[in-house]
């Protein structure tokens, strides 16, 4: 793909490498773009566009599943994110939009990830789903995850989500998602501690 046109779809929205998402698809563009993608078997790229415009880093994206079609051409979709890659250039094509990229791969002479960044991301997740949902993940489900797998199983900011896409080295990703985590645990934290304060008027009850 380097160097090759590539459909572009700008959404208020990050996809990770691993990545399953919902699309809701309305605009004629975008039903063109999905149908080739349909018939084809080709994916397409998906680049965040916010209030500072649209970015240059976004992940590619092929269909899944189709949930449902409706008579006017549009569709709800699952896609799964594969690929990083860099937006060269932008334009429109007959069809959609679509630009020119090359695909992002890994600094050759990055930090590796070691086990200790690893387990400390692998152990805040951890942490955060035994908070949000009372149950402690299986370890097994964990192992050998990296910090894209983590990051696809938990709602994080865009904001987020894009430094991540950005990082061509997992030992930063890794510590970076660490922190990520760790910032959702003490919200939800603080959340339950006001929660507990106006169960009882405001007043601190000591057990």
């Amino acid at each position: 793909m380097d160097g090759q046109e590539l459909p572009i779809f700008e959404l208020p929205l990050v996809l990770l490498p691993g990545e399953q998402l919902p699309l809701h698809i309305f605009e004629e563009r975008y039903k063109r773009m999905v149908s080739r993608a349909l018939d084809d078997g080709e994916p397409f790229g998906v680049v965040l566009r916010d209030d500072e415009g649209a970015r240059s880093i976004g992940c590619t994206a092929r269909v899944e599943d189709v949930i449902e079609r409706f008579e006017d051409g549009r569709m709800n979709i699952v896609v799964s994110g594969g690929e990083r890659f860099k937006v060269l250039d932008r334009f429109e094509a007959s069809d959609y939009p679509a630009g020119e990229v090359e695909v992002i791969s890994d600094e050759a002479d990055g930090s590796p990830a070691d086990e200790e960044s690893a387990d400390a991301a692998r152990e805040a997740f951890a942490e955060l789903a035994e908070r949000a949902t009372g149950e402690r993940p299986d370890p097994e489900d964990l192992e050998d995850a990296s910090a894209y797998a983590i990051a696809a199983r938990i709602e994080l900011p865009d904001e987020t989500k894009q430094k991540l896409l950005e990082m061509r080295d997992e030992h930063e990703r890794l510590e970076l998602l660490t922190n990520a985590l760790r910032a959702v645990d003490r919200a939800l934290e603080q959340g339950e501690m006001i929660a507990d304060l106006a169960r009882s008027n405001g007043r601190v009850v000591f057990e």
